[in-house]
């Protein structure tokens, strides 16, 4: 009973202080995308091409918030953090999963990096918002030189202004992003960045990249939902097709993206942050649904990343490893093809010519 009225309380001191919050938190929005409509922009807001629905209201974040069954994470995981090739990678992949989404990727002589994320904490604050349990496999300073930086959206999760800007004032790499998104940028002049739509393509550093759907939303505050493109990434290499898928629901786009760009010699799938199902559905995949996205996209290896590092959902930490484990299993695909690697550990996919 006790925590019961505990719970009535808070929800009324929230209620209480949302007139202030949603005023402050408007004077510190970030200015939207303006441009032409398309069939996936209506002058003001981006949508995906389908109808399932991501946005969520206040109240319905506060029924799971506040009725949730979330576990419990450990306040720290005790981890050494490892080092990566420094020299540049001309034959195969090397693979170096760092946390979270962040992933280097090496390959035909060029540095890449998805969604970096050093931050304490996923969150617009320093004092309050997801912890990372968890050093990041790799130190900042330990990276080599980054050439091209792919963020898929702009949650704090995966948007880390910071982590951008030290990655910006040490190698200058080129950034790639969806529309809208270099207003969040702390040093625009300063910064290498290309705003892609949908199918967009551009060679840099002799790779094509295309960025295209992924069924997902964006917001980094209360007023600006959808008004920054959120997507994913396909590299074309010289070592074969890579995909990241970025931070996505399951839909139709993985077997458009399949057809469309497929067979992929490596896919960047998320396997974390799926519970409870009833609110995670339409935005994040759980383990069954990448799977299914691994065959859809015609992956000869995936790599399963989004997750063990920030407490964000109501799965426990170990249970997108057991989830994928099981899944895998059901779906007759090998533990080698669906893969996961521990935080800060390199794996080598061989050269084409190898195979």
């Amino acid at each position: 009973m006790e925590i019961h009225i505990i719970v009535i309380q808070k929800v009324f001191i929230m209620i209480k202080l949302l007139p202030l919050l949603f005023s402050l938190l408007s004077c510190m929005s970030p200015q939207g995308y303006h441009g032409p409509k398309s069939d996936h922009f209506n002058g003001e807001k981006f949508s995906n091409y389908n109808s399932l629905q991501t946005d969520k209201s206040l109240w319905t974040l506060l029924k799971w918030r506040f009725s949730g069954d979330k576990a419990t994470w450990p306040e720290w995981v005790e981890s050494s953090q490892q080092q990566v090739p420094q020299t540049r990678v001309k034959e195969g992949i090397s693979l170096t999963f760092i946390n979270h989404s962040t992933v280097l990727i090496q390959v035909q002589g060029v540095n890449i990096l998805t969604d970096p994320t050093y931050a304490d904490r996923a969150s617009p604050f320093s004092w309050i918002g997801p912890k990372r349990v968890r050093l990041p496999g790799v130190a900042f300073d330990s990276l080599p030189p980054i050439d091209i930086v792919l963020v898929s959206h702009n949650h704090y999760d995966h948007f880390d202004v910071p982590t951008l800007t030290k990655i910006a004032q040490r190698d200058n790499p080129l950034i790639l992003f969806g529309l809208g998104s270099s207003n969040l940028l702390e040093e625009k002049e300063q910064t290498r960045f290309l705003e892609m739509d949908w199918k967009d393509r551009q060679s840099v550093k002799q790779i094509p990249i295309t960025f295209e759907r992924a069924q997902h939303w964006s917001a980094r505050w209360i007023d600006d939902r959808r008004e920054h493109l959120w997507g994913s990434f396909i590299l074309e290499t010289k070592e074969g097709k890579i995909y990241f898928a970025g931070d996505t629901g399951y839909s139709d786009h993985f077997n458009y993206i399949g057809r469309t760009y497929g067979p992929f010699k490596l896919c960047l799938l998320p396997i974390g942050h799926y519970e409870p199902r009833w609110f995670m559905k339409n935005a994040h995949v759980n383990p069954e649904e990448s799977v299914k996205a691994h065959k859809e996209l015609g992956c000869e290896q995936s790599l399963g990343i989004h997750f063990g590092t920030f407490p964000l959902t109501d799965e426990s930490i170990e249970q997108p490893l057991i989830d994928l484990e099981n899944a895998l299993k059901e779906n007759q695909v090998s533990p080698q093809d669906f893969f996961t690697l521990d935080f800060g550990e390199t794996k080598k996919i061989n050269s084409q010519t190898e195979q």
